[in-house]
């Protein structure tokens, strides 16, 4: 941190300080609330707080980044998450279950030119994360990125975002915790052992586990997720390194029968031919091509997952941008890299779907072809890490955001959410995130709710395009706002990436209405727009208006 950091005035850190005179007119408890929240209860703050709709102010090249001390006054948190652990819970979040067990439709959708896409969309997430990386670097006492659009797009969409996204999370949450228990019985089902009918035991001794380890501590997190993250890299790795042996040595290998395969999959040979023989850009259709984008956007869901863990994280103006910087080399590595490794091994035309339209994992016939016998156990066991991984990190991160939700709620009920356990984490707030996830196996044994669960569950990622939407926008508002500040983590030509991410997210969303499996999900993500969204608007602009007025 530089010497100019640490001169910056106590007025410049608390960016909105009249918060503290606006709750406590508004009753709303102010014990545990960030110094440069922004949540308005007075005329004057809520003039403020509409300010960033149309700011004019020009950006005050003079200012300088206050130090985190300043405006760590107001963080209960401990700042107890390492470089190491950052990085990998930066890698963890770009690494999913879909990279194992999904990349096979992918494939099969486009050929070859996945590849392509998975740049291209690497790349627009990137700027996602240059945004939020420079909000945060600004101020990294916050405990979410939602807290600036709350700060720049008023407290109307602040709400919608934050209880929109709190949601979320909790509806995949609900999703990865059957996905564990789905691959722990398919990985002991590899050895013979059944155990179909303890999957809701499962469930809930792994959800107990995860949530225990949310509660000891903030370090014991980072060690989870280090691990995680660990057994990921080295399967992804070591299929890369068996794939360039294989093609080295001119690999030849027969017809097997693949764990997860209706069929025998043929013989054939490693080699970079495989990539193009019979190419072409879009061998299904522009359709599928144009498909294809939302698959792979889902596939990166939650990468922003990193910029929760600033205001927990040692020298964070330090370590948050390696780390979103190092993004576009992990995308290159583990999803380009491992996708060139399966396809020199494994020819694109050869990714049929089974009878129930899905398809054997690729890193379990890369493994097979290269004489592996137990390669299904090996790719489940990581698969199995993965999901966990996922978990966890839903576990942390709905935990700070109903945390967050609930110090800034007028709701004294809500108001209890909102402490700090001995060991500073938001114990209450991730025990009652993980109970809702803890439905799961409940909805899951009514077909009924389930059914509807499975539609809510598909419209959450429809909603995700919301807030990424809004974020950029929030970060377009900040450059322009007497809160920037230049020297800073600066996103490059701000103004054409913010445009352009925002118009790839739209884009992403009007491709949900071109199949029937996704057309249901983005109208319900519309509707809960316009629903939640209206009433979190005109709420937030009548109860302005019926203070001023009472305030005159």
């Amino acid at each position: 941190m530089t010497s100019s950091e640490h001169s910056s005035s106590e007025s410049n850190a608390n960016v909105g300080g009249a918060k503290a005179d606006a709750a406590q007119a508004s009753g709303a408890k102010t014990a545990h609330t960030q110094p440069s929240s922004t949540h308005t209860a007075s005329a004057k703050s809520a003039s403020a707080s509409s300010r960033p709709a149309g700011i004019e102010s020009e950006p005050r090249d003079n200012a300088r980044i206050a130090s985190v001390e300043s405006l760590d006054k107001g963080n209960e948190m401990e700042r107890g998450l390492t470089n190491r652990h950052v990085q990998f819970i930066a890698i963890g979040g770009t690494i999913g279950t879909g990279l194992f067990l999904g990349s096979g439709k992918s494939i099969a959708l486009t050929g070859p030119s996945i590849i392509l896409v998975y740049i291209a969309v690497g790349a627009i997430m990137f700027l996602l994360m240059r945004a939020i990386g420079e909000m945060m670097y600004r101020d990294p006492s916050q405990h979410t990125f939602i807290n600036f659009i709350d700060r720049y797009l008023g407290r109307g969409w602040g709400k919608f975002a934050g209880w929109s996204y709190w949601i979320v999370l909790v509806l995949i949450g609900m999703t990865e915790i059957t996905a564990v228990s789905t691959y722990f019985v398919t990985f002991f089902r590899t050895f013979g052992i059944e155990l179909g009918a303890w999957k809701w035991l499962i469930e809930l001794c792994f959800l107990a586990a995860l949530t225990t380890i949310n509660l000891i501590a903030v370090k014991a997190f980072g060690e989870a997720e280090f691990w995680f993250s660990m057994i990921k890299i080295t399967l992804i790795v070591a299929m890369i390194v068996t794939a360039i042996v294989m093609v080295i040595i001119g690999y030849h290998y027969p017809a097997v029968h693949i764990a997860g395969s209706d069929g025998v999959s043929p013989a054939g040979h490693a080699g970079f031919d495989n990539l193009w023989n019979g190419f072409s850009f879009a061998p299904n259709g522009w359709m599928a091509f144009l498909m294809s984008f939302q698959m792979v956007f889902f596939a990166y869901e939650m990468i922003e997952f990193v910029g929760v863990t600033v205001s927990e994280t040692q020298n964070p103006r330090k370590v948050l941008p390696k780390a979103i910087n190092e993004i576009i080399m992990r995308v290159l590595i583990f999803y380009v890299g491992a996708l060139v490794a399966i396809m020199v091994i494994v020819p694109w035309r050869s990714f049929t779907p089974n009878a129930d339209g899905s398809f054997a994992s690729p890193f379990i016939m890369v493994f097979r072809y290269a004489g592996l016998d137990w390669a299904a156990a090996l790719v489940f066991f990581v698969v199995i890490t993965a999901a966990s991984s996922a978990l966890n990190s839903l576990l942390y991160s709905a935990g700070r955001h109903l945390y967050q939700l609930a110090v800034d709620s007028p709701s004294p009920q809500l108001n209890k959410l909102g402490v700090v356990s001995s060991r500073r984490v938001p114990a209450r707030a991730i025990l009652v995130s993980a109970a809702l996830i803890l439905l799961s196996p409940i909805i899951n044994a009514f077909p009924k709710m389930s059914s509807a669960f499975v539609l809510f569950a598909s419209a959450s990622s429809a909603v995700i395009i919301f807030i990424y939407i809004l974020t950029m926008i929030a970060h377009e508002r900040y450059r322009r706002s007497p809160d920037f500040i230049a020297d800073g983590f600066l996103m490059p030509a701000y103004r054409f990436t913010d445009a352009l991410a925002i118009a790839f997210f739209v884009f992403v969303y009007v491709t949900l209405f071109l199949a029937a499996d996704t057309r249901g999900p983005a109208i319900a993500g519309l509707v809960w727009l316009l629903v939640f969204g209206g009433y979190c608007l005109l709420h937030e602009r009548y109860q302005n208006r019926d203070l001023q007025e009472a305030l005159r």
